[in-house]
């Protein structure tokens, strides 16, 4: 067959945009281009060849700057190689300005000499917002599809002395697997009334084309979140893991823990402040060999080590009046460590992000109820005692209104972990199986055993150790008179997937908050409102995976 031409030099060459302004002329009397010279299109000046772009670039920018500056305010937008240098400063939360460091462009320019970098001002308003628009489209797509949506909100203050509230959204997909989303971020320059928040509440529905009545919203304990769901009557949950965090907070205030937590601060405070101490102290944990993680973690565990660097001569010379903690002080801070870990246990469970964690609410609450009551805890110690009616003082008062524990108990139940809500009375149970079976039977929706089936298993792979969903799913129940569940198998579909979605705290949108912190930084206070909810988005929601659709 006929072979084909190569490939010349000058055939790649052509293939930069600069080209679209110059050509060949033909040699005098043949067909072949004279490549020796190129010619200007607009002006037919003829410019000496040396097979580079510099001599074309440099009469552009010399006679013709037009051309240049609107070359560099339109770069293509299907670049791939654009594209993703703008999902390189989304996801790697860098700054607009890194297309224009020194390093940055020495790279690009070595790996792609003929690629033009965009302008920062070209990522900053057309790149970046072109990307997060196109994610927010996926995003509401897929809002669209699900029965149920479930929002946690929770305000914070920029370093720029900004107030933004961020959203995030919770759902199960069609293949039950449960998905969270970051949906805005966005400022609010209006006082935190009731009012206002519930302005916002509305204003994130409408934008995401979500209906206020069905949205479930998780927020901290705070008067003014509860007043703006009250307002439309809204369901909303309380932060579980603020929940618990006040109730230690309310423990941490008792008068021995308080006093006992004042010179641990000072200690650690002189080993911050004070270089030789530090010093001396890195010397004596290689010498006692404790780890170092846990010596950071825990203030017991650092008391060999901070006993022996506060009293050697160097660190007594600048902090004399520092004295360690007396045996009895460290016997009571062991005491108080031993009494909140189930609070800490407890915040750790309800901090995970991948599995349901609304129907462990119930469990977790009943649980430290339980062991913080009077009658429990009358043979402890009395700083353990003292803490722990503290913390049953303050718990006790939390999930007491009937719809909410109707919400939470129905999460449970219909949760395998907790199906047989052992945690409650024996009324209590035959009342929540009744709810529940009543309102499946409402629906007068039967079989689909086997999406059921799926549905339990993938939400709960992780987390279920013994139980088998079809042994829940067939297990017959006191309100039932012995009738198994199967019947009522797809109206469960709707029961899952309303209640499940659901997440126990709001810690989602507080984690929005720490990667803010990495995008307004001191050196990029000046960000608008708007470039910080684009970044967020796009950190959180862009998949920049190669074998996965964006």
């Amino acid at each position: 067959g006929k072979e084909k031409p190569k490939r010349s030099f000058y055939t790649d060459l052509k293939a930069a945009k600069i080209w679209n302004h110059f050509g060949f002329y033909r040699m005098p009397g043949k067909t072949e281009l004279d490549m020796s010279f190129i010619v200007c299109k607009v002006c037919k000046m003829k410019i000496k060849n040396f097979g580079n772009t510099t001599n074309a670039r440099a009469h552009i920018t010399r006679h013709h700057p037009e051309l240049k500056d609107a070359e560099q305010s339109q770069p293509p937008a299907a670049d791939q190689r654009t594209l993703s240098i703008a999902c390189f400063i989304a996801k790697d939360l860098r700054p607009y300005s890194v297309v224009e460091n020194e390093g940055f462009t020495h790279m690009l320019q070595t790996a792609e000499p003929r690629y033009a970098i965009p302008s920062r001002k070209f990522f900053t308003e057309t790149a970046v917002p072109q990307l997060y628009q196109e994610t927010k489209r996926k995003v509401a797509n897929t809002l669209t599809k699900t029965t149920r949506v479930a929002l946690t909100c929770d305000a914070w203050t920029s370093r720029a002395t900004q107030s933004f509230v961020t959203f995030t959204a919770h759902y199960i997909t069609d293949t039950w697997l449960l998905e969270s989303r970051v949906l805005q971020t966005r400022v609010m320059h209006e006082s935190h009334t009731a009012v206002n928040v519930n302005a916002m509440f509305h204003s994130v529905a409408d934008e995401w084309e979500l209906t206020v009545t069905d949205l479930v919203i998780v927020t901290d304990n705070a008067a003014n979140m509860l007043a703006a769901t009250q307002i439309d009557n809204l369901t909303h949950i309380t932060c579980f893991a603020h929940t618990l965090n006040l109730a230690a907070q309310r423990a941490l205030k008792l008068p021995t823990v308080s006093r006992l937590l004042g010179r641990i601060r000072r200690i650690t405070g002189f080993f911050h402040r004070s270089t030789v101490a530090n010093h001396e102290l890195q010397e004596k944990k290689k010498l006692l060999q404790l780890p170092a993680l846990d010596m950071i973690e825990r203030f017991l565990e650092q008391q060999p080590a901070i006993c022996a660097a506060l009293l050697s001569p160097q660190v007594r010379r600048c902090g004399s009046d520092i004295c360690t903690l007396s045996e009895m002080d460290i016997s009571t801070a062991e005491e108080i460590a031993s009494a909140l870990k189930p609070v800490k246990d407890a915040t750790c469970i309800m901090s995970e992000d991948s599995t349901p964690t609304l129907s462990v609410i119930a469990p977790l609450h009943a649980q430290l109820l339980h062991d913080t009551e009077a009658a429990g805890v009358a043979a402890e110690t009395p700083v353990i005692r003292e803490i722990k009616l503290a913390i049953h003082e303050d718990l006790v008062k939390r999930y007491s209104c009937a719809r909410n524990k109707h919400m939470l108990y129905t999460s449970s139940f219909l949760d395998p972990r907790f199906k047989a809500l052992p945690f409650l009375t024996t009324k209590d149970q035959l009342e929540v199986h009744a709810n529940v079976l009543a309102e499946a039977a409402a629906l007068q929706v039967l079989n689909s055993i086997n999406i059921l089936l799926n549905c339990v298993t993938n939400l709960y792979m992780q987390s279920m150790s013994v139980l088998n969903p079809l042994h829940f799913l067939c297990q017959r129940t006191p309100s039932a008179g012995g009738e198994p569940m199967r019947q009522l198998s797809l109206s469960w579909l709707d029961r899952l997937n309303a209640n499940l979605c659901i997440p126990g705290t709001s810690v989602a949108a507080e984690r929005v908050f720490s990667t803010a912190g990495d995008i307004v930084t001191a050196q990029r206070s000046s960000l608008t409102p708007e470039h910080v909810d684009q970044l967020l988005f796009l950190q959180k929601n862009l998949n920049v995976a190669p074998a996965k659709e964006q």
